[in-house]
């Protein structure tokens, strides 16, 4: 028998009893598809870029800007989109993200230039860090019963974890069979849906108790965090030593740490020292941010390692990724349901660091004679169970334990570790192949074999990168998380749900 939500007299206001108790499941059908559209739209247009590059007649040089433009604005807009939702009321937020990112999916797949479609994807961006976090937090104040929130956020998880892929996948379908424009234009059917559904599900109210919005630090975390993004990003086109990418490196990491100073002494922060130092929900936010980094280099460098080394059609790259989505939805569940409860995280998600690390090692394998079935797939189900077993219980605990008015701030902390991540990881790894394959090529005629062969190496010298950055995650989320199972208790300041002992 279905147990009720719990609430508390502060914070919590977004949903009804009547909501909580009967309609939780619904609720986060709504939520899910609100999580899926924002992730699927970071990989959806990656197989559609050659096509709107062809309509709207854009350099290769400008192209990387419709994936940039996207990645800055959510990246560096997530904590302050968190706050606000803990500002002006969880359900407001959704449904302000919900119509805004309809209408800019609309103006991009109607974009009649380079222009539009950049600034079109800036804005998605922008109200997808609205969004985001209002779903998440949204997801934590509705289950707070321990047998409950394993199940949700289980599979809240597995849609987190293969948003990347289904984008790839949904990407190939609409630009095969239909055109370019429809990656973005089909997530007006998918805002639809959720509008309607948070509508009718969820309750409008402001906290009752709101957090005062701290100016200063979020300006100092936004500018921080898209120095950071804009800096990798850069790396990709530009050299290392250009003024225009170590010098915004260097600025976002200052104002980061200026950050970090100012939310010791201000009274109000944007990021509450309290979110952060537990031991649960930092180790948390850090593998997010690594998962995050690594797994992006599978969906990007093995998507051109299929359709440019095995000639496969965009379609058949996307079907390719859908076993590791089961295995990540399949380790998910499992991982939330069955073994948290009983071991805690510490042996959990490092043992999905090293899966994805062995994930990594394997594919570096692949030549130009491998076959999906025998070189490709195995790999891809290690690295799938690897993902379930990390994002699951990080997102579960990143989230646990905090105060109603915290809720906000601390979904959108796990929402910004894995957004930077993917984002400096794919720039990062990006650069690196890139220079690897110029290094393989020199000395050597510039033949169809050879360039293949660099291509290769490039691709392996993008693996066994991301096999380190799991690796190192492995040690550090071994340490930090503590040993045990998880007994979260809610922060000192301001209340929120009762102890949950999982």
């Amino acid at each position: 028998m279905t147990r009720p939500t719990t609430t508390t007299s502060r914070g919590a206001t977004d949903l009804t009893r009547s909501a909580g108790e009967n309609h939780r499941w619904w609720v986060l059908a709504v939520i899910g598809l609100a999580q899926l559209m924002v992730v699927l739209d970071a990989t959806i247009v990656n197989i559609a870029l050659p096509s709107a590059q062809r309509d709207l007649g854009f350099s290769n040089g400008n192209r990387q800007w419709v994936v940039t433009a996207y990645a800055l604005a959510f990246g560096s807009l997530l904590l302050l989109g968190g706050r606000v939702a803990d500002l002006v009321g969880r359900k407001r937020i959704f449904l302000i993200g919900l119509v805004g990112f309809s209408v800019a999916s609309a103006l991009g797949g109607a974009a009649p230039s380079f222009e539009v479609l950049v600034i079109a994807r800036a804005l998605q961006g922008a109200f997808g860090a609205l969004l985001a976090p209002a779903a998440l937090s949204l997801l934590t104040t509705t289950f707070s019963d321990p047998s409950e929130r394993g199940k949700a956020f289980g599979i809240y998880g597995a849609i987190a974890g293969t948003g990347g892929a289904v984008g790839l996948l949904l990407g190939g379908l609409l630009t095969e069979y239909l055109n370019w424009r429809w990656c973005l234009f089909v997530n007006l059917i998918l805002a639809a849906v959720a509008f309607v559904g948070a509508v009718r599900l969820l309750h409008a109210g402001a906290p009752e108790d709101p957090p005062k919005l701290d100016i200063p630090g979020t300006v100092l975390v936004s500018l921080g965090l898209f120095g950071l993004v804009y800096g990798f990003s850069n790396a990709e086109s530009h050299s290392w030593s250009a003024v225009s990418t170590w010098g915004f490196l260097v600025a976002g990491v200052v104002l980061l740490v200026a950050f970090a100073w100012w939310q010791t002494r201000t009274r109000h922060p944007v990021l509450p020292l309290r979110v952060v130092l537990d031991r649960n929900r930092g180790a948390s936010f850090l593998a997010m941010f690594i998962a995050g980094a690594g797994i992006f280099g599978v969906f990007l460098f093995l998507t051109y390692y299929l359709q440019q080394s095995l000639k496969y059609s965009p379609v058949l790259t996307g079907v390719a990724f859908l076993p590791m989505v089961a295995m990540i939805i399949f380790a998910s569940v499992t991982a939330t349901n069955a073994l948290l409860p009983r071991l805690g995280a510490r042996p959990i998600v490092p043992v999905g660091m090293l899966l994805g690390a062995a994930g990594m090692i394997w594919l570096t394998r692949l030549d130009l004679h491998s076959s999906y079935a025998a070189d490709v797939l195995p790999p891809l189900l290690v690295m799938g169970t690897g993902m379930g077993l990390i994002f699951a219980p990080a997102m579960s605990l990143g989230t646990a334990g905090v105060a109603a008015h915290d809720a906000g701030v601390a979904s959108a902390t796990v929402n910004t570790s894995q957004q930077v991540g993917g984002s400096i990881g794919t720039s990062l790894l990006n650069t690196l192949a890139t220079s690897a394959a110029t290094a393989y090529l020199v000395g050597k005629q510039a033949t169809s074999a050879n360039q293949a062969q660099a291509q290769l190496h490039s691709y392996s010298t993008a693996y066994w990168w991301s096999a380190g950055f799991f690796l190192f995650g492995m040690v550090v989320c071994g340490l930090i998380y503590p040993a045990g199972k998880p007994v979260i208790h809610p922060t000192e300041e301001g209340g929120g749900a009762p102890p949950v002992h999982m």
